[in-house]
């Protein structure tokens, strides 16, 4: 029982855990009336932002835009696409989150190499060179900031040794964009993903996310099918290469209906 009545803490903004205080801006966006699926403008929305999500993401990928889903799903759509069965992979784990990727390269029948530290501990850039010794990896995959314990992961040495590995990186952005710089493209950071809740302060159901030429291609040349049909990416970027050769109401149709 608090026996000081004057006592008046701080007010703090806690954005990490999410969800966090939306902007009056988006909930005025919010109450206004809805837009159809079929409208012109839909199109042109979309467009403007993807444009607002590659700022963010500090990127000038192509293939960058927002899933309809939370943040886990935008895990699982950068992990099934981009592995395939018996691909090494790379899950650095110091946190609940560096588990869920784990679980998820099983499911792909990836083969799975942990790169663990205690929770509330980095991961040491050496264990990842070390990792990379011992398999051909095809991707490495590490939590920026790790919503369990709070911990933000330096990239920036790790990314190197990764791409001098030749492999992908993908990092799980979820609780740092928005709220420190990520710098995908001047990091090489070939697949990310995050949420519209946290440090964006927009309302929980979008998960941004964002592919490095690179990884397109590799997406391009999978030698089997993406183990989901919702989060498959590769009918998803022909459609929306396409716009010039598809009218907007239709373009705006199998949008909505494929992602």
């Amino acid at each position: 029982m608090i026996k000081n009545k004057e006592l008046n803490p701080t007010p703090r903004i806690l954005m990490g855990p999410g969800p966090s205080d939306v902007h009056p801006r988006v909930l005025r966006a919010m109450a206004a009336p809805l837009l159809g699926h079929l409208d012109p403008e839909y199109l042109s929305i979309m467009d403007e932002l993807m444009v607002m999500i590659r700022r963010v993401f500090g990127t000038k990928n192509e293939l960058t835009f927002a899933l309809p889903a939370p943040a886990s799903a935008g895990m699982e759509a950068g992990l099934v696409n981009l592995i395939e069965p018996g691909d090494d992979v790379i899950i650095c784990v110091n946190g609940f989150f560096g588990n869920r990727m784990s679980d998820i390269v099983e499911r792909c029948g990836g083969n799975l190499i942990r790169v663990d530290a205690p929770w509330g501990s980095p991961i040491e850039p050496e264990q990842v060179h070390k990792a990379l010794g011992t398999c051909k990896a095809k991707l490495v995959a590490i939590v920026h900031a790790e919503t369990s314990t709070g911990v933000l992961q330096p990239l920036d040495e790790i990314s190197q040794i990764v791409h001098e590995a030749g492999a992908l990186f993908l990092v799980d952005a979820v609780t740092s964009l928005g709220g420190v710089d990520v710098r995908v493209d001047e990091r090489g950071i070939d697949a990310i993903y995050s949420c519209s809740q946290k440090c964006i302060s927009a309302p929980p159901g979008l998960a941004p996310v964002s592919f490095s030429s690179k990884a397109v291609d590799v997406i391009e040349r999978r030698k089997s099918k993406v183990n989901s049909w919702f989060f498959g990416f590769k009918f998803i970027k022909k459609i929306l290469g396409r716009r010039t050769d598809v009218s907007p109401y239709s373009t705006c149709f199998i949008l909505l209906c494929i992602v």
